[in-house]
């Protein structure tokens, strides 16, 4: 079959040395169809089909073409498929080979700002680094990682995004069978902390300064790569964004479950969408990860873990600091140190918007601390209690639907609950009034404060809908999380927290 799609692939990281990647083709599937193309974000890509497809070609057969393009079965022009090599610290102990055991990149591109993406394919077959997995991936993690990665770019947070979901005709064996189907994500790279601790311990300090001179100018391109201290100010680049990715997260109430540094891109996306979740009623020791036992990446956990990571990062990259070993581990150990200030402080600007204070000022912590321990004690829904608060931001305010919360079956509401809580709101009406902020604060939290999360009852329905083929629940949620700022009647429901029976308590990734 000829191919009309166009990707305009130039496929820098294929020029990297071999050990960097292995070869291989996706494998076939049998029956592909197209659940989902997303051809607003083809077109920044520059993908497209041809002039003669798009005048000629039938919605059924660019289905079809996108069916088999995206779920491995042709290979698109220019593509150079290969499966990233990589190690990573699961769960805090270290695997010094991982991979890409499930997923090919077809290639990378400059996309329409002139900013390279790669595209890849998860749940494409098995590659050399798949252990003894069948490199395969089910409908369900398909779905949740198309629904989290686009609703995360809605609400304006770093990410990778989803292009393309199919489904495969194939069944796969977890703890029973389920239907098959094939992801493809785009990313401004797939480079990750485990990326460069495969080469540390391998001894291949050549690998480890190509790949950080690839990282810096694709990622990176402002730091001058002749500076003495060029690969300290990557590392101090990259622990920046993740600083504030990780406080994004925070913010919104996000638990990633399975921060492993194989999950930590170094261009500050984030990535691997596996037993993610949102949290409904608040509280900092959540855990929803089917596979965390222990609670190690609790909701909570989230900053410490981030900089453990990235310690694990500076290992890597300590002989490129500086030769006297000495200089290179005081260099890193500051700019750790530095990483757990830049991110209570992004977590802190990120949390004054949401109280729609204009800026931050002496006493506010102690402010959002106090709210945030009312909240953890009454287990109150986090997403609809900011979105709520806004409609009580001048004095007087009616504050019966926020007040209403407490009424919730999840909530521990006590009578003296009610009353600090209460005591709390005009402690914070009060500051808005002082502060001159009271008159636009409504707009600036409905600004910040989302209606709509992906709550775990409605991924969870939308995947058991798709599982009985019907994928109307998966299009509807997406299109509620399309503008989730914006309160639409006809969407209420989507606002609410589940029902005591629809709680989905365990999320997972899998594999």
């Amino acid at each position: 079959m000829s191919v009309s799609l166009h990707i305009p692939f130039s496929n820098a990281y294929a020029a990297l040395p071999d050990r960097f990647y292995a070869r291989v083709l996706p494998t076939p599937v049998k029956n592909p169809a197209l659940i989902r193309f997303n051809s607003a974000l083809a077109q920044e890509l520059g993908i497209g089909f041809n002039a003669a497809c798009s005048s000629a070609c039938s919605s059924n057969n660019s289905d079809n073409e996108l069916a088999q393009i995206f779920s491995g079965n042709q290979i698109p022009d220019n593509a150079a498929p290969l499966a990233m090599a990589y190690s990573g610290h699961q769960f805090g102990q270290l695997n010094p080979q991982l991979g890409d055991g499930r997923a090919i990149l077809l290639g990378d591109l400059l996309d329409s700002q002139g900013q390279r993406r790669d595209i890849q394919l998860k749940g494409s077959g098995r590659t050399p680094f798949s252990r003894s997995g069948d490199g395969r991936s089910p409908l369900g993690p398909v779905l949740r990682e198309y629904i989290l990665c686009e609703a995360m770019h809605a609400f304006g947070v770093p990410t990778t995004r989803a292009l393309a979901a199919v489904s495969s005709g194939e069944w796969v064996i977890r703890d029973g069978r389920e239907p098959g189907a094939v992801f493809t994500r785009v990313a401004a790279s797939h480079i990750r902390v485990g990326t460069f601790q495969y080469f540390a311990l391998r001894r291949d300090g050549e690998a480890v300064q190509q790949l950080a001179d690839h990282v810096l100018a694709r990622h990176y391109p402002h730091i001058n790569r002749n500076d003495d201290d060029a690969y300290r100010q990557l590392f101090e680049a990259i622990c920046r964004k993740q600083a504030e990715l990780i406080a994004q997260w925070m913010q919104l109430g996000f638990i990633h479950g399975v921060m492993n540094t194989d999950n930590m891109t170094v261009s500050g996306e984030a990535i691997d969408y596996g037993p993610c979740a949102f949290m409904d009623a608040y509280h900092p020791e959540t855990v929803f990860s089917s596979i965390d036992r222990h609670g190690r990446y609790a909701y909570q956990n989230q900053p410490a873990i981030g900089q453990w990571n990235l310690a694990r990062l500076a290992e890597t990259l300590l002989p490129l600091f500086n030769a006297d070993e000495k200089t290179a581990v005081e260099n890193a150990t500051a700019i750790l140190q530095d990483f757990a200030l830049w991110q209570q402080q992004a977590w802190l600007e990120h949390m004054r918007e949401k109280l729609g204070f204009s800026a931050l000022q002496n006493g506010d912590q102690a402010l959002i601390e106090n709210l945030l321990a009312l909240l953890a004690e009454g287990r109150i829904d986090y997403t609809l209690f900011f979105r709520r608060l806004s409609d009580c931001s001048l004095p007087g305010s009616e504050r019966t639907a926020l007040l209403e919360l407490l009424n919730m079956p999840e909530c521990r509401t006590t009578a003296a609950l009610e009353q600090r809580l209460n005591h709390w709101l005009d402690d914070w009406q009060q500051q808005l009034n002082q502060r001159g902020d009271g008159d636009g604060a409504e707009q600036r939290m409905l600004n910040k404060n989302p209606a709509f999360i992906p709550r775990n009852h409605r991924v969870a329905e939308a995947i058991a809908a798709a599982e009985d083929g019907d994928y109307s629940v998966f299009e509807r949620l997406l299109q509620v999380l399309a503008e989730p700022y914006i309160s639409k009647p006809e969407y209420a429901e989507y606002a609410l927290p589940p029902k005591p029976e629809e709680k989905v308590l365990r999320t997972f990734c899998g594999t």
